[in-house]
């Protein structure tokens, strides 16, 4: 029987024990920072000139790690190497490679401050965000270990007299894992093992921001007894190496977390014949969103405005369900508008490894400018009330800024800025409401703050996202509880951390013999 899976608990900071046990991994972290990291290709690791430099998104002149740089040659030896090792490793028991994800997660249980302190560091996130990354990269090796176990005899068909079918999961082969910067541990790592532990092997290429921890889990993984050349570390540029891979004909797969951009250029990449390729690419893609609170006249105000101000703040606005609309009947709208300024004003921004701050800095200087000249346009679009300043100078600090009075069609309101900006619209009635939330070209989550049941029902019928949340914020989903992924232009609607995931990593074989 498959052991019942547990949600990891978050740290408790206001223990004493805990927070000591932070600040010395933080020690820990800085006592390696500088060092270099190779390619981890075949099992073997290959250091090139050529490096990618992670800094310090709140201190730009720390230098976290250099990491070397594929070139195509060497991504195509990362492809052979996981050809051949495909072949030994699609035949592994699924017990065994689900036992290499247990060990991992317990690895990283152990050293939990430890991954969580370098995120701090790499990523800029403070501590319960750091927390909550890890926490949810131990939860998908728990989880899809699981799985695994739940799917490795198929399902069962039916069969007639004198006839005996059957109906069973195979690995695809070889694929492409593109992880973001944003969750650099859960993501990355929640990508990676849902394809190994499906019996597939790959290469991953992470985010050129967070390469650090992409390196330490990857020697995690080698601990935890993963065979060489079942996961090829080939860290480098999207348009040399990305490109390249996504192209390939021995690529059967691309896992990918990012930008709509990035997203739709690999579809059209992936979709296309290579000479060689016996297959059509499989895409999983998790892309952008423009993720709505909506408002009711009928509601818990107080509610409502820690929602929006938490859903768009935590972590910098920096996730793809980051609440950057708040949609609100205008009976409340000004009351809720308020309550929101107030608290937005009490947030911390600073230095993410002490304790109090709320808000640590955006991703680098191109999120940077990219935040700010969105500020720009947001002014013109209208009401400044709260933020709308950034300060470069030693990290990329940007205060939590509200734009109100915005008209539902402007681009506040429809373009993805990734940044610690909510626009506010106000609508004359709840369905008004529900049409606003939806006139975007994403469809990722969303959130309804009502205590009316009829429009409860209402939105789960008519509001568009892959995940809605009542009464409460529209972050925060967690592995096995509320499977993520959304529709539209947010990607494939894949849902990690969801009972169909490790299903799209591999393919359907019916064998019928005859007695």
């Amino acid at each position: 029987m498959v052991q019942p899976y547990k949600h990891e608990p978050f740290t408790d900071f206001t223990v004493e024990e805990n927070r000591l046990a932070y600040l010395k991994a933080l020690e820990t972290v800085e006592g390696y920072l500088g060092q270099d990291y190779d390619l981890v290709i075949g099992g073997e690791r290959i250091a090139t000139d050529d490096k990618i430099i992670s800094y310090n998104p709140a201190n730009k002149e720390e230098v976290i790690g250099r990491v070397s740089k594929a070139s195509q040659e060497l991504a195509e030896k990362a492809m052979q190497a996981a050809v051949g090792a495909f072949k030994t490793w699609k035949k592994t028991k699924p017990e065994v490679r689900a036992d290499v994800l247990f060990k991992a997660a317990t690895i990283i249980r152990r050293r939990k401050h430890e991954f969580s302190a370098l995120l701090t560091k790499e990523a800029g996130k403070p501590w319960r965000e750091a927390d909550a990354d890890t926490a949810e990269a131990i939860d998908f090796l728990e989880y899809y270990g699981r799985q695994m176990l739940t799917v490795k005899d198929g399902v069962p068909v039916q069969s007639r007299p004198n006839e005996f079918n059957r109906y069973n999961y195979i690995p695809l082969g070889v694929g492409i894992i593109i992880s973001p910067w944003n969750f650099p541990l859960a993501i990355m790592a929640g990508t990676t093992v849902a394809a190994i532990v499906a019996g597939n092997t790959v290469l991953l290429k992470p985010a050129s921001t967070t390469p650090i921890v992409a390196a330490k889990f990857v020697e995690v993984m080698e601990e935890a007894g993963l065979p060489k050349g079942v996961l090829n570390f080939v860290p480098g540029s999207g348009a040399e190496v990305g490109d390249y891979l996504v192209d390939h004909k021995d690529t059967r797969f691309i896992s990918f977390t990012g930008s709509r951009d990035v997203g739709l250029r690999i579809f059209e990449r992936s979709s296309k014949l290579n000479p060689g390729q016996v297959w059509m690419k499989r895409l999983i893609a998790e892309m952008g969103g423009k993720d709505t609170i909506v408002v009711d006249s009928e509601a818990d105000l107080e509610l409502a405005a820690q929602s929006i101000a938490a859903g768009a703040f935590g972590f910098s606005g920096q996730k793809c369900s980051a609440c950057s609309r708040a949609v609100i009947v205008e009976d409340v709208y000004d009351q809720v508008l308020n309550r929101v300024v107030e608290l937005t004003n009490q947030l911390t921004v600073g230095d993410p490894t002490e304790q109090g701050t709320f808000m640590g800095p955006v991703n680098d200087n191109n999120a940077f400018k990219k935040i700010m000249e969105y500020i720009e346009i947001g002014k013109g679009e209208g009401k400044l009330m709260a933020g709308g300043e950034g300060d470069n100078s030693k990290g990329y600090f940007i205060k939590p800024t509200i734009i109100a009075d915005l008209a539902p069609n402007a681009r506040i309101m429809q373009e993805e800025i990734f940044g610690p900006v909510v626009g506010f619209t106000k609508a004359k009635d709840f369905t008004e409401a529900i049409e606003i939330a939806n006139n975007t070209e994403y469809g990722l989550t969303g959130a309804v703050i009502t205590t009316n049941r009829a429009h409860l029902e209402q939105a789960r019928e008519d509001f568009h996202v892959g995940n809605l949340y009542f009464n409460r914020s529209c972050t925060g989903a967690i592995v096995g509880y509320q499977p993520f992924g959304g529709f539209n232009m947010s990607g494939t609607d894949s849902k990690a951390g969801g009972p169909d995931y490790l299903l799209l990593h591999m393919q359907a074989k019916t064998t019928s013999e005859m007695y």
